[in-house]
């Protein structure tokens, strides 16, 4: 591993507050509507030629306390990353936002830094060190090499110089970063950030952090060296570290996790979640590998969503699935949130899924949101790209039905990359300020003008409440067993 930096700094820098409502009208496509305004995070303010402007994609949040984060690519590139990682960020609750873009980021940053691109950007907090995380890729070239690194900052708003978390001059891929927040265990203010070696296959690696996110050691494979792509870490209140990712068994894949009891000294073998059914959703989106959404409520229990077409006839349209457990190793049978009917035709892919966690169990309150077709057999020009949600006040056991936020969007809307138009490898969803509704962060897209793009992150103003008439969860099936991984790749950031 290359040196690490150890000395930080917080700059004081002119911070962009924006707090602009926008209204959408939403066409009628489905059965049931959200009355909701949207409101946009942010805006692409690049103007390099190199990148498609003005685009941000990918977004992921968290919170604590009154505390929200979010945190997008900006300014897509069309074969890997953006010209930055941009934020957006509330301190009283979602009530308004304040956003800017990471500074000595890339060169395109302000201060400049020295990576041509970024991409991949997670959200992290360390209460015992008080550090919020941003965990992305510095992207040295599009065929590598890509290091995995982290901003730091004290309040979510004013970001520090990065941190190098792995610069070993592999092609490294999809970060994800968490922090042990709970005061009662061992590990308390250790932070773990998961990524894949894509020069090696995919090959898990896991690095740990005990000061805050200022040094990291160096990765670390799982035991049975296992291979995947896309892990979310979650640590129980007693310390241990549950990482769901998606696996690779050939050609197929599969939902794995792997623990560590140890504060991240050492890494389980992976244990099968399930086996994946992949429906590669039409018009040429970009949704080419089925990654998990992960989340963890008070008492330690981790869900994971996913897209899965297991429940639908001849495989011609994806679900949501939803699979729990309480250790990481032993997974719940598989059920199917039930948006819309079996054999419906409706398409739904590339989940944000949030948990309470001050609610448990039986009475934990979900929170998923995701993209969707209203019909899965369309192509480039047909196809109708909308944003909807669903809730659960029962941990999962009854599902509201699929309710639209915004939409409908047309592919051509969208920048486009080597593997299709791109709204996100994934979104994401947070609860905020406890008890209180959650706020997700998604792409929402209108025509372009002339060769720019007209692409942003947006929230739903108010946040999404936990409520409505529930559907029971539809149709189960067994989550699977232990299993060795090959490998496969993706390669584009």
């Amino acid at each position: 591993m290359t040196s690490l930096i150890s000395r930080f700094r917080w700059p004081m820098r002119g911070l962009m507050a924006m707090t602009l409502a926008l209204v959408f009208a939403l066409s009628s496509t489905i059965s049931a509507f959200a009355s909701v305004t949207l409101l946009r995070l942010s805006t692409d303010p690049y103007t390099n030629t190199t990148s498609q402007h003005a685009t941000e994609v990918e977004p992921d949040t968290l919170s604590s306390g009154k505390t929200f984060v979010s945190a997008f690519q900006v300014g897509r590139f069309f074969n890997g990353g953006a010209s930055n990682i941009g934020f957006a960020t509330s301190t009283n609750g979602g009530k308004s936002f304040t956003n800017d873009f990471l500074p000595s980021s890339t060169v395109f940053a302000t201060p400049p830094g020295i990576y041509p691109r970024a991409s991949d950007p997670s959200v992290a907090f360390d209460a015992k060190h008080g550090v919020w995380i941003i965990s992305w890729l510095g992207i040295k070239s599009p065929s590598g090499p890509v290091d995995v690194l982290v901003s730091r900052s004290p309040d979510g708003l004013n970001w520090g110089t990065p941190v190098v978390v792995n610069a070993d001059g592999h092609f490294n891929d999809k970060n994800w970063t968490a922090c042990d927040n709970s005061s009662s265990s061992l590990f308390f203010g250790n932070c773990y950030t998961e990524f894949d070696d894509n020069t090696l296959g995919d090959l898990i690696q896991m690095s740990t952090s005990s000061d805050g996110g200022l040094t990291w050691g160096a990765g670390q494979a799982t035991a049975n060296e296992a291979h995947g792509i896309g892990g979310q870490p979650l640590v129980q209140p007693n310390g241990t570290v549950i990482v769901p990712i998606n696996g690779f068994a050939g050609r197929n894949f599969l939902i794995v996790a792997f623990t560590s009891t140890d504060g991240g000294a050492s890494w389980s073998k992976t244990n099968i979640v399930a086996r994946v059914g992949f429906h590669h959703a039409a018009g040429g989106i970009r949704d080419s590998i089925p990654l998990p959404s992960a989340e963890m409520d008070s008492s330690g229990k981790v869900y994971v969503v996913w897209q899965d077409c297991h429940f639908e006839p001849t495989c011609n349209a994806s679900d949501l699935v939803l699979s729990t457990s309480t250790d990481g190793k032993s997974w719940s049978k598989l059920t199917r949130i039930p948006l819309d009917p079996r054999g419906s035709g409706v398409d739904h892919f590339i989940p944000g899924l949030a948990v309470d966690n001050l609610t448990s169990d039986g009475s934990a309150r979900l929170v998923v949101t995701f993209y969707f077709y209203p019909d899965a057999n369309c192509t480039t020009a047909t196809c109708q790209l909308n944003v909807g949600f669903s809730t659960s006040a029962d941990g999962g056991a009854t599902w509201t039905s699929n309710t639209q936020l915004a939409g409908p969007m047309s592919l051509t809307w969208l920048p486009n990359t080597t593997q299709g138009f791109m709204v996100g490898d994934y979104i994401s969803t947070s609860f905020v300020g406890g008890g209180t509704p959650a706020f997700p962060a998604f792409a929402v897209a209108n025509a372009p003008s002339g060769s720019t793009f007209d692409e942003a992150i947006f929230t739903v103003k108010g946040g999404l409440s936990v409520g409505g008439s529930a559907n029971p969860a539809s149709d189960q099936t067994n989550a699977g067993s232990n299993d060795t991984l090959t490998s496969s790749s993706l390669t584009d950031q």
